[in-house]
């Protein structure tokens, strides 16, 4: 046979590539997968029941539920803490600590029973911290309670335990406030590795002085030692635990004035109007809460009875008497739940928010996003000890700020506002989206700019508690992505990379779990950590969920988030997020580059080519590979829609050359 020519032979040899190639874009190109919802949304309908609920997911799976152990059936669960393999959750009736080494098996670790509101939860090193608030929380952990106005027993404020045994938790300390700790941040300082800090958050009624040396209820104008308007800082010696201590009161509010804010809608004060009629006739509890009346559960009420039936030394039922004295009383402790205050300081303008809901700090930024009440406040932390506030913002949609979340990047803040607190049903197709949503802000030169809002889209029922609470981001590359949680509402993840245009991309939900009243349950917190979302039921236990690739989130963009591995996390705490480099973190910044547009089809299949070409590759032919690949990249740049992000994943082709071969 003779010998093909050398041009036939280049010919033939250049044919061959191609169709290799067209082979590998064949091999690669499937049925796309779908970017739009699913219609009708299949959370509209769901059957209702605690344990047997209905269930809709999209783009998501449930790993697991595990429910309550037997000590915390029945009780509120509540906040969510991370350290190595393990979950920490809190809740009224103490902590769980679950073995998650197995995500679709959670094991029982312990369940200390420790009763207190609301048992958040953070964890550093061999240190657990948990709030507590109430005042029926006791010093020595005891289910009694406390019932005296004055007691010796009573803790508010933060219980320290040691859990270098984690099975055996040692309560080793607390530190007393004057307002209790409704929630708590813990901070690390970057300048001081002897300590770590908290930013204690207290919104109930001041403790007496007879209780608390110190605790003043006088306006700071009266008493400069007032215990409103400030938060509590504790610094917390590693060596020396229980010498924590509170170091400083900064008062973060001062010269803010009552903000603007929105009522509620015209047909839910006329239902609400009707149903507290109806409670009382029936001897029920209500208050005015954001100017309507409303019912008050039992879960509070019964407590302040049993207080009060205790005050007076008795026993058994509470009396009519008892029940008139409650009543005398409960308006005032409501007004002081929710931060509504009297008119009180001079020519009748009435305070700004006096206390915080939760603060979430960024320590590599040196900023601090606080979600207080009728703010959102941007802190300057850079002085641990002495945070200070350099902006604040305001938004009449916005009933009661709970809690912030900062992109990656340090440039955007989310604000979640839990309108009606957590007890009132705020997702149905009335009610305004603007409402009960969440608030993404960009940080500009220490400025806070509103861009957008984003809320849970699938309308729910009247039977429903459904509200923006807690979540994290996802650490997706190059995105912004955050899980939430909404109550009854379920978990929302939605993506604000456009500020301006914040999309849900999955989601997860139960129906209610009452069928003819509002329920006790759904999700308080939903968090991202080490791979999988693990969201805190509130009746149900602990879930774990994973994600799902879709045409919204690719699994190269899964398994470049799965790749960061954090030896501890508390949310409020944001760590900054550095990915290791690996070829699924190339891969994601490729797929994006592909749903984007922002580099040609050609060069999006030879990256593609050159990066399987390099993963079975070693040595020196792998990188060889890979910095040719990065090479072309960087030229490539220069004419591509998208040149920020071919740079971007040039960057991680040369890390990934230069790094561990994996």
């Amino acid at each position: 046979m003779t010998a093909p020519r050398p041009a036939a032979r280049a010919i033939r040899l250049a044919l061959a590539a191609v169709l290799a190639a067209a082979g590998a874009a064949a091999m690669h190109a499937q049925a796309p997968l779908p970017t739009t919802p699913p219609s009708p949304d299949p959370r509209i309908g769901l059957k209702p029941g605690k344990y047997d609920a209905g269930i809709a997911l999209w783009n998501l799976q449930l790993a697991s539920n595990t429910p309550p152990s037997a000590n915390f059936l029945d009780k509120v669960m509540t906040d969510l803490a991370f350290t190595g393999k393990y979950v920490l959750q809190g809740s009224y009736n103490g902590f769980q600590v679950w073995d998650v080494s197995n995500p679709a098996k959670p094991s029982l670790v312990v369940g200390y029973v420790c009763p207190a509101s609301q048992s958040d939860v953070s964890v550093y090193r061999n240190l657990l911290f948990v709030s507590g608030e109430g005042t029926g929380g006791r010093l020595d952990c005891g289910a009694q309670g406390v019932h005296e106005a004055v007691s010796k027993d009573r803790l508010r404020g933060i219980r320290i335990f040691d859990i270098t045994d984690i099975a055996a938790p040692k309560y080793i300390a607390n530190v007393q406030t004057c307002r209790g700790s409704h929630t708590h941040t813990l901070v690390v300082d970057p300048k001081d590795t002897a300590n770590v800090y908290l930013y204690v958050s207290g919104s109930s009624s001041v403790r007496s002085s007879e209780e608390l040396p110190g605790c003043s209820n006088l306006a700071p104008g009266q008493d400069s030692n007032s215990a409103h308007f400030r938060i509590e800082v504790i610094r917390v010696p590693l060596a020396h635990p229980e010498q924590a201590a509170i170091v400083s009161s900064p008062r973060i509010f001062g010269g803010l004035t009552e903000p603007a804010t929105h009522a509620e809608a015209p047909e839910d004060v006329a239902a609400a109007a009707k149903a507290a009629a109806a409670a009382r006739a029936e001897g029920k509890f209500t208050a005015v809460v954001d100017g309507a009346e409303h019912v008050i559960p039992s879960r509070y009420i019964d407590p302040l009875l049993d207080s009060i039936v205790k005050a007076r030394h008795g026993a058994g039922a509470p009396t009519a008497a008892d029940s008139a004295a409650l009543r005398g009383v409960l308006q005032g402790l409501i007004d002081a739940w929710f931060g509504q205050r009297p008119a009180g300081t001079p020519y009748g303008v009435r305070p700004g928010p006096d206390q915080c809901h939760d603060i979430t700090v960024y320590p590599a930024i040196g900023r601090a996003g606080g979600a207080c009440e009728g703010y959102g406040l941007l802190l300057d932390i850079t002085d641990v000890a002495h945070p200070k506030r350099i902006d604040a913002v305001q938004d009449s949609n916005f009933s009661y700020w709970h809690s912030a979340t900062f992109n990656n990047a340090g440039t955007k803040v989310i604000f979640t506002d839990e309108w009606g607190g957590g007890g009132a049903p705020k997702c149905r197709a009335t009610d305004r989206k603007e409402w009960g949503a969440d608030a993404v802000f960009l940080l500009q030169h220490d400025s806070l700019r509103f861009r957008s809002y984003y809320k849970m889209p699938a309308p729910q029922t009247a039977l429903e508690v459904c509200v923006a609470h807690n979540g994290s981001l996802i650490p997706v590359p190059g995105r912004d992505i955050m899980v939430q949680s909404w109550y009854e509402g379920g978990i929302s993840i939605f993506d604000f990379t456009d500020a301006e245009h914040p999309k849900e991309i999955a989601f997860f939900d139960r129906g209610p779990s009452d069928s003819t009243q509002l329920g006790e349950a759904g999700t308080w917190s939903a968090y991202w950590y080490n791979g999988h979302i693990y969201s805190s039921e509130i009746a149900r236990g602990l879930d774990v969920l994973d994600l799902v690739p879709s045409g919204l989130l690719t699994q190269n963009e899964i398994d470049a988030a799965k790749s960061v591995q954090l030896p501890f996390l508390n949310v409020q705490s944001q760590p900054r997020i550095t990915w290791p480099a690996t070829f699924a973190l190339a891969r994601a910044y490729l797929d994006q580059l592909e749903r984007s547009q922002g580099l040609s089809a050609a060069e999006i299949a030879h990256a593609r080519q050159q990066l399987a070409r390099a993963e079975k590759q070693g040595g020196t032919a792998r990188t060889a590979t890979l910095d040719g690949l990065a090479a072309a990249l960087r030229r490539g740049a220069k004419g591509a829609a998208d040149p920020a992000k071919v740079g971007t994943l040039a960057d991680a082709v040369t890390a990934l050359s230069a790094g561990p071969k994996r």
